[in-house]
């Protein structure tokens, strides 16, 4: 059941199709990020609009066909994996770095629509992780380069940055997530949690 988070008509077609298979949505998880890395002088409009509508603008899509249902039936939990990029700058990151601080203002104000009815909306801001992104994002900046010669040499060096001296694995962002979707975390809604191993990058 794949689809399209840029089209309106290819989110409704899922949502309508899981909907049909799995029953009704309780649990949300907006995790489909692109980046970019341009620098702003010469951004391409396409190349900003297409970032801004994956990552933003596709948690908005999903988000406003599951909440509806989640309020009715009073318990629904939505986490969107944002970034530490949210609360800082890149140099040639702006869309990706703008795209998920404004997830974090959509996030706080789902939370506020949901608090009274049983429904918590939070962020998750992950620093580095080895995901494919990340991958992509090494490979491009070896070619520029910098931070090593080969994927190996440019993570070891992302690593050693950090305060952990490690990249975080994605099965922490994971845990993190399913953690938020508990009973027990009636409480945690509005939040924007760093899982970055003391990074603030």
């Amino acid at each position: 059941m794949g689809f399209d988070l840029r089209d309106d008509a290819s989110v409704d077609a899922f949502y309508a199709q899981a909907k049909d298979a799995l029953g009704p949505f309780d649990i949300l998880i907006n995790a489909a990020g692109i980046s970019a890395q341009e620098e702003m002088s010469g951004h391409r409009d396409e190349t900003w609009a297409a970032v801004l509508d994956v990552n933003l603008n596709g948690a908005y899509r999903t988000i406003k066909r599951c909440l509806p249902g989640m309020i009715e039936r009073r318990w629904g939990r939505i986490v969107n994996i944002a970034s530490t990029a949210a609360n800082v700058g890149f140099a040639r990151y702006s869309a990706y770095c703008a795209s998920k601080s404004a997830l974090l203002g959509l996030t706080r104000c789902v939370a506020l629509e949901g608090a009274e009815h049983g429904v918590t909306c939070n962020a998750l801001n992950p620093g580095s992780v080895g995901t494919e992104m990340m991958r992509l994002g090494s490979l491009r900046k070896i070619a520029q380069g910098g931070q090593g010669a080969t994927l190996e040499e440019n993570w070891a060096a992302i690593a050693e940055a950090m305060p952990q001296k490690r990249l975080i694995p994605a099965e922490e962002v994971a845990a993190a997530a399913v953690f938020l979707c508990r009973n027990e975390a009636l409480g945690i809604t509005g939040e924007a949690i760093a899982i970055s191993g003391g990074a603030l990058w």
